[in-house]
């Protein structure tokens, strides 16, 4: 149903926002973790800037806009006043990460109030939009894993004549999705169709994902993880009206660049550098591989310190790296002395591949190096 005014009805499709994640997984620096967290929300405002820029009818957020249902109460103001600013209705529905339970965020937020261009969508109630051209169907989780598939009741839900007919659901669609997805909150392959729903817009997948011409995921607006394909994207879809195939078009959101990289140590500087500025918005994964002389090994130290510094976060798997000291090693460490004593224990764990301390002695040995021979104590 083209809206009165002669405009197709678009909305802007977006989900698993997890504002207050932690980031704990990463380790790393708390600072650069606490401007991940950030990010998200700062990925909240460049999605009210696209839903103004595109005129759009609504913003659909797909579940898991919380991280969790103990996030501050600080948090949900901040929340609530960065969706005031943009003068779109934004419609919110809970998600596994923060389920409609008897004590949630929605009941927080009903307590706390809310503007009135924000939608929670607690129950399964229809929410007519866009001079109600628009019926938004939603599935809310009223906990964090449903046996039931969670939009059983789109096919019974009654909305007027001609009126675009739109499903808000968060889960797994059944036989669609890569073998690591939930196995929770299973969703109906069929359910588009079962349901005469002219657009089903899902939530839990962290990358975009076209399950039908009609039934999509958007991924999540900021990426989060290093396994996810084209994530920090939203859908803008527009329909000319009910029964007509959608036209998905996918806007950028996301801040920080995630990468992961596996490489030769000897190809650290080269491949980091390639990834090209600014390097401060990325979150890089790398594991390094080969067999590294103590000299090499504190060169690389220094290395991934430095680049540690340029990057928002560096995070380093050296589980490949095989510690192989050359004779110029020991050679440098000396053979005289105490030193000397110490250094030639080490060398003979060291050698021992089936040792209990071998990875101590490896790493003994490399400490020494690094304070003796460089004096880097660092």
């Amino acid at each position: 149903m083209v809206k009165d005014n002669g405009v197709v009805p678009r909305i802007l499709h977006t989900a698993d926002w997890q504002l207050g994640k932690q980031y704990k997984s990463l380790g790393g620096d708390p600072d650069s973790r606490s401007d991940l967290r950030s990010e998200r929300l700062n990925a909240v405002r460049r999605l009210g800037a696209l839903a103004v820029q595109h005129a759009v009818d609504a913003v659909l957020v797909a579940g898991d806009v919380f991280d969790m249902n103990e996030v501050s109460d600080r948090l949900l103001r901040q929340t609530l006043n960065t969706l005031a600013e943009f003068q779109v209705p934004w419609v919110l529905l809970p998600g596994n990460h923060d389920p409609a339970l008897a004590e949630s965020v929605w009941t927080r937020i009903a307590r706390l109030g809310h503007p009135a261009n924000v939608n929670l969508a607690t129950t399964r109630a229809p929410i007519l939009l866009a001079g109600e051209s628009i019926a938004v169907l939603p599935a809310p989780l009223l906990r964090r894993h449903e046996s039931a598939d969670p939009t059983g009741g789109f096919a019974s839900s009654l909305t007027p004549d001609g009126v675009i007919r739109i499903g808000l659901a968060h889960g797994s669609v059944k036989n669609r999705l890569p073998v690591e997805a939930e196995v929770h909150n299973l969703i109906s392959d069929t359910c588009a169709a079962d349901s005469r729903l002219d657009y089903l817009a899902l939530g839990d997948w962290h990358s975009p994902y076209e399950v039908t011409v009609n039934t999509w995921y958007s991924g999540t607006p900021e990426p989060d993880g290093f396994k996810q394909q084209n994530s920090g994207q939203a859908l803008l879809v527009e329909i000319d009206a009910a029964g007509a195939v959608p036209r998905i078009q996918q806007l950028q959101t996301g801040g920080y660049r995630w990468r992961k990289l596996t490489m030769d140590f000897r190809a650290v500087n080269g491949e980091l550098a390639a990834l090209g500025e600014p390097y401060s918005n990325l979150v890089i994964g790398i594991r390094v591989q080969g067999s590294i002389s103590l000299s090499e090994r504190s060169l690389l130290d220094v290395l991934i310190k430095d680049w540690e510094a340029r990057v928002k976060l560096l995070r380093v798997n050296m589980d490949d790296l095989a510690a192989e000291p050359t004779a110029a090693d020991f050679d440098a460490l000396g053979h005289q002395g105490f030193t000397g004593n110490v250094v030639e224990r080490l060398r003979a764990v060291q050698r021992d591949l089936q040792h209990p301390d071998h990875a101590f002695a490896n790493g003994a040995l490399q400490r020494l190096y690094s304070e003796h021979v460089l004096g880097n104590s660092n």
